[in-house]
């Protein structure tokens, strides 16, 4: 048995704690909600490991993870049963007072109190809270079930880091090899290389072209380093201004959508966001059109924002969304034929959820065929450059002492 301290909500709504023995932290859990307490925190006594309640401390503009912790948070105090104002006052005394979350949950119980809607005290609050967020909390309101709303918002934004997370990952290993490889040329030619120029001038014999080859790109690396440093600087900064461009930014979002698999990834990733968002928003009430407008901000692609705004006017002429998307051709073609099958049997809201859970696990999969791809093709071509560059010095030596293969 191990002691554990607790916090916890009892069923007036007041904070209680003390600390008890149980097998396991599930045990313990267990036992609270079975006496009506709502559990905040929960650690081996001595210890410091937050269970349920946690946040960062931070001065800087709220985090997403900030904002689905307490969304979370807020949505679990509130299907147990407490009123709005008492549960922020909850989270109010979980949090330092001078965290930036603390300063955020403290004005909006002051707006709150004086009659104002979560929704407007959160917008009003911070520009975190994005259009979708602020749109599903309306409806929530409206129809009286903001708990539920909160619950949904929190399973979105888990859903949604999930799948920014897997991209991320999926890229590490890749660049990590690629920063490791280019390192290992980079040194050999400033470092190894130099050791060998001597020998090479003095031994007045012409070098073999490879050689040649090596020596002058180590030659040109000790000399004019700097001018590559800056020459990835400008190539880095001109991408920037050329996606911060909308014409210009377009082009480049057609070019990666016709990429071999990268193409598959990018319109994957934005057609699982494009059927979650809508799907979610949908589902609470938020009107078709309004929805669109919304979802068109979450995505990162213009060629695919267009065929949205397609669809909108579709819609705005009493016509159907998906002959929009289907005439687009940019959303994948079993994506617009689900959206159709939706319209069509007035289960729209049932097919994007199915949409967007289907191109999630078809994004993995395809980022997993993506990394058994890369990953050999990075290290043989990798390998066969550093291998080059070590065989042109040893034919050199060969070739100054006389020697052949």
């Amino acid at each position: 048995m191990t002691l554990f301290a607790y916090k916890a909500v009892n069923q007036e709504g007041n904070v209680e704690e003390g600390s008890i023995e149980a097998k396991d932290e599930a045990s313990l859990v267990a036992k609270l909600q079975d006496d009506g307490l709502i559990p905040l925190d929960i650690s081996q006594s001595g210890l410091k490991s937050a269970y349920f309640f946690s946040f960062k401390q931070s001065k800087e503009r709220l985090s997403q993870k900030e904002i689905a912790l307490f969304t979370k948070e807020l949505s679990t105090l509130l299907q147990a049963g407490l009123p709005l104002d008492r549960s922020l006052v909850v989270l109010m005394d979980l949090i330092e007072e001078d965290s930036k979350i603390h300063l955020l949950i403290k004005n909006v119980l002051q707006q709150v109190k004086g009659g104002a809607n979560l929704s407007d005290a959160l917008e009003s609050e911070s520009s975190a809270f994005s259009r979708f967020y602020i749109n599903m909390l309306r409806a929530g309101e409206a129809g009286g079930s903001v708990d539920v709303v909160l619950g949904q918002l929190s399973e979105y934004l888990e859903k949604s880091k999930g799948l920014k997370d897997t991209v991320t990952t999926a890229l590490i290993y890749p660049t990590i090899l690629v920063v490791m490889a280019l390192g290992s040329v980079f040194l050999l030619l400033t470092l190894v290389v130099p050791q060998f120029m001597e020998m090479f001038e003095s031994a007045g014999k012409e070098l073999p072209i490879s050689t040649q080859i090596v020596v002058g790109a180590a030659e040109w690396l000790q000399s004019y380093w700097w001018a590559l440093l800056i020459t990835v600087c400008v190539i880095f900064f001109v991408l920037r201004y050329e996606l911060s461009i909308g014409p210009r930014k377009k082009q480049w979002d057609k070019t990666a959508l016709s990429l071999p698999l990268f193409g598959e990834i990018n319109r994957n990733m934005n057609t699982t966001n494009f059927t979650r968002t809508l799907g979610t928003l949908l589902t609470n009430g938020v009107p078709i059109l309004t929805a669109l407008g919304i979802v068109k901000e979450t995505l990162s692609n213009l060629v695919l924002v267009d065929a949205l705004s397609m669809a909108e006017e579709n819609l705005k002429q009493g016509k159907d969304m998906s002959s929009a998307l289907i005439e687009s051709g940019q959303f994948p073609k079993m994506a617009t034929q689900m959206i159709k099958m939706g319209e069509e049997t007035g289960k729209m809201e049932e097919m994007l959820e199915r949409t967007a859970n289907t191109y999630d696990k078809q994004l993995k999969i395809t980022i997993e065929r993506m990394l058994a791809m890369m990953e050999p093709i990075i290290i043989v071509v990798m390998g066969m450059l550093i291998a080059g560059i070590i065989m042109s010095i040893l034919s050199a030596i060969l070739s100054v002492n006389d020697l052949a293969f």
